[in-house]
């Protein structure tokens, strides 16, 4: 494969324009992403951009890269889905070949763009050499991945070989950030549209095309794949998201999930479960008594996006509980903001445990009282809460 074969990735090669920026131009609700700002553009550096599937990585580095374009001729930035080599062979090649054309047309510095690289096996290995023969020094060199733990394994095979890169993972909008871009303003001063955008928020999440409307079966598409590619079998991963459905919001184990299932082992769960983890759809978190983690015992698990417990609601065929939505919400906007959450129980139980932060979710009224220190959340707080956990002027 040869850089003529994939003008069509590239446009801008041709003075075209690209077409996911054309599609986010027509999109009622569109926004550009903080996290296209955080990435090193200084030479050299190795930058890795994780995150779910359609969460809208590729649109964002259609931005950036229009942004290079300002001030850099099109001939310096080369983008590649690494969806469509089938060896890490070619992208030797066309990173090459793209050096030549380069020094043909007089340019330093390359901005080189690997789109899906944990969709080619050993994608490593088209890039490594030419870091360490030092044929890359000039470059700016861009990678992003839909699994995480495969991506973050690769990334130590570059230890000391980043120059000032950087690793950012892209989560779908948390609700102040959608709040933010549907308009709200002051969130004090505008109770009902807060409570009025947090009832969408939880219909369409955060991803962009869902936002958009766009049918949902297209994410779901995208996750199916992904578990084919992976060679899961569908039946089983059904079997396991509504057993863990069914179980939230209690903590559970994966020998509990296992018997709710059709005769799966607990490793055959856990193995599920931990590769769900991988692509962002599920977050976990353990029991905390005192300063102690009991890895061993019980965990909670949480869908990461309200579109995503949607999605996988429907597709396994089992129903949601309001109470386990609103925990799994609050649960992973806490994550987010401290980087792991923790529950505690003995003779009652704290939902969310962050940093010297205590939280119990209740859908509905709580009718019981909790110790000193912790903050009852009732349906009606949580959006504002929320909002002020992440302390936005919205």
């Amino acid at each position: 494969m040869k850089l003529d074969d994939i003008t069509y990735m590239n446009p801008w090669w041709e003075g075209k324009e690209d077409y996911h920026v054309k599609q986010w131009e027509k999109q009622k609700v569109h926004w550009e992403p903080k996290w296209i700002r955080e990435i090193s553009l200084k030479p050299f550096s190795l930058n890795f951009v994780l995150g779910p599937r359609q969460v809208g990585k590729t649109t964002g580095i259609k931005l950036l890269i229009q942004k290079i374009l300002e001030e850099n001729p099109p001939e310096s930035v080369l983008y590649l889905n690494l969806e469509i080599l089938p060896t890490y062979r070619e992208l030797l090649d066309i990173i090459r070949e793209f050096q030549e054309l380069k020094k043909e047309e007089g340019i330093k510095t390359g901005y080189i763009f690997l789109d899906e690289a944990s969709s080619l096996e050993g994608w490593w290995r088209g890039v490594k050499p030419l870091i360490d023969s030092g044929l890359l020094e000039n470059d700016v060199i861009t990678v992003t991945g839909s699994s995480s733990l495969r991506v973050r394994r690769d990334i130590e095979l570059f230890p000391g070989r980043r120059g000032g890169g950087k690793t950012l993972e892209v989560m779908p909008l948390s609700f102040p950030e959608y709040a933010r871009v549907m308009g709200l303003k002051k969130h004090k001063l505008e109770g009902s549209k807060v409570i009025k955008l947090f009832e969408k928020y939880i219909q369409t999440g955060g991803f962009p095309g869902s936002i958009n409307g766009f049918p949902m079966e297209d994410l779901l598409g995208a996750y199916i794949g992904e578990f084919v590619r992976f060679g899961k079998s569908l039946e089983i991963a059904k079997e396991i998201f509504s057993a863990l459905i069914r179980s939230a919001p209690s903590a559970t184990s994966f020998r509990a999930l296992a018997e709710m299932t059709s005769g799966y082992s607990y490793k055959v769960v856990q193995d599920y479960i931990e590769f769900f983890r991988d692509l962002y759809i599920l977050g976990m978190a353990y029991l905390k008594q005192g300063n102690q983690v009991m890895y061993r015992r019980e965990k909670k698990f949480f869908f990461r996006d309200p579109l995503l417990a949607k999605l996988f609601s429907l597709w396994s065929g089992t129903e949601i509980g309001k109470d386990a939505l609103y925990e799994w919400i609050v649960q992973e906007h806490v994550f987010r903001k401290f980087g792991e959450i923790h529950y505690f129980r003995n003779s009652y139980e704290i939902d969310i445990i962050a940093s010297d932060m205590k939280i119990e979710v209740k859908a509905g009224k709580a009718h019981r009282k909790y110790p000193r220190g912790v903050k009852v959340l009732e349906k009606e707080d949580v959006p504002f809460f929320l909002i002020e956990l992440y302390n936005e002027d919205c």
